[in-house]
């Protein structure tokens, strides 16, 4: 193995590949192609990643909604068409009989689904806007982001039926100059004075968006006389619970509830994030793993190529092996310069296609990562993948040589010093 370290062996591969340049160059595209390729495509793999956890970093994603709509299949003496309403009845039957479930969150709205907009006013402005009533309980399904100084509605909000509001970003922007403050200022809604205690940033998996107002839920339900009535509830499965199974069990009681027939599936709308999330994240598990297909079959290719360059190479330099073969070189030394050179090939590609996918992914994140919108997020590639993706072409490239240099190593020195 000494003849690895020789200075005269390393002279020897860089004569041979300085000899054909273009061929060397083309030959080395390909692998530097293979592995540039994995290297992008895993980073953005981690980017749509990242995007989708960031999205729902605020929101429990083992969580569901569920509202009422019309019945379709009479049951028990009511007719088809009977509309559901639900209470907050509901929301204490759900709590005592569902052992699976960890929050049921209780909301009302009016501006959204038909219902007339709350009339928001401030001095001598005035817009029409979602007014949401909600319990604290809302912000550990989806959290809120309260900007400085301001907060969410608290237990003492619900408990006295404050008139307190916390308003969306865009509302606070058409109606405060900027560095205006907000909070601890009065505004009336529906003719009806609030305190402002905070403005919420919105989230993109949130309903609400930035143009809403939160209320206390009993303050709510007064002003806008609902009784105990609510527009749907958020409900949120324990932790090692099948949000899936617990929405089947959910709507089974409600059923039963309401006397609604077993097999109507129309009394009852519903939408499952857990289901969901657990679809987009089966996308992204395809998706990394077309990306390892489709690297290890580029490099592969890359690396089989530069085996038949390798081998042309060998045909090239027969008579130079037999020289070096009369002199007294042992086909070891013979195998293993054949070898290193397809080693080194291999190496200086893949570690060229590397810098250049880091440096593309480096400058595709500098692009978007000040973009809150943007569909990728922080598009990194994990060390350990291209460490075992060198390392893997390496050990190609070595087994790939082992065909030209056995070839080279059974050319021998009397016919080689006659081929011309």
């Amino acid at each position: 193995m000494r003849y690895i370290f020789e200075r005269d062996t390393w002279q020897e591969i860089y004569g041979a590949i300085r000899k054909n340049k273009m061929r060397t160059i083309i030959t080395v595209v390909g692998v530097t192609w293979g592995v540039f390729l994995f290297v992008f495509l895993l980073g953005m793999a981690k980017g749509l990643d990242n995007s989708f956890k960031s999205q729902f970093n605020d929101f429990a994603t083992n969580s569901m909604f569920l509202w009422g709509q019309q019945t379709s299949i009479p049951n028990n003496g009511f007719k088809r068409g009977r509309g559901i309403q639900l209470t907050l009845d509901d929301v204490e039957s759900l709590k005592s009989q569902v052992s699976d479930i960890e929050y049921v969150v209780p909301r009302n709205v009016t501006g959204r689904w038909g219902t007339p907009p709350g009339q928001f006013v401030r001095g001598s402005k005035s817009g029409a806007f979602s007014v949401f009533g909600d319990y604290p309980s809302v912000d550990k399904v989806s959290k809120k982001k309260i900007f400085e100084g301001g907060r969410f509605i608290n237990e003492e909000d619900i408990k006295y039926e404050r008139k307190v509001c916390v308003i969306g970003e865009d509302i606070y922007k058409q109606f405060y100059d900027q560095g205006e403050k907000a909070v601890g200022d009065f505004v009336k809604i529906n003719g009806i004075y609030f305190k402002v205690i905070g403005v919420y940033k919105a989230s993109r998996t949130g309903a609400e968006g930035d143009d809403s107002i939160f209320l206390p839920f009993t303050t709510f339900q007064t002003i806008f006389n609902q009784g105990r009535n609510i527009s749907w509830m958020v409900i949120t499965a324990k932790p090692d619970k099948n949000i899936v199974k617990t929405e089947a069990i959910i709507k089974k009681t409600l059923k039963r509830l309401h006397n609604v027939h077993p097999d109507d599936e129309q009394a009852f709308g519903s939408f499952n994030l857990g289901e969901q999330v657990a679809k987009v994240n089966g996308f992204l598990t395809g998706m990394k793993l077309i990306t390892y297909i489709v690297g290890i079959a580029t490099l592969i290719a890359g690396v089989i190529a530069i085996g038949n360059v390798l081998l042309i190479t060998v045909k090239e330099r027969t008579r130079e092996i037999g020289v070096r073969r009369a002199l007294g070189a042992t086909p070891s030394e013979v195998r293993g310069q054949i070898m290193l050179e397809s080693i080194m090939l291999t190496f200086i590609a893949g570690l060229i296609g590397f810098i250049f996918g880091t440096l593309l992914l480096w400058g595709i994140n500098m692009l978007v990562k000040s973009n809150e919108d943007a569909p990728i997020v922080n598009p990194t590639v994990d060390l350990l993948a291209v460490a075992g993706a060198l390392a893997s072409i390496v050990v190609l490239g070595t087994l790939i040589g082992l065909i030209p240099a056995q070839k080279a190593v059974s050319v021998k020195p009397i016919e080689a010093l006659r081929e011309e």
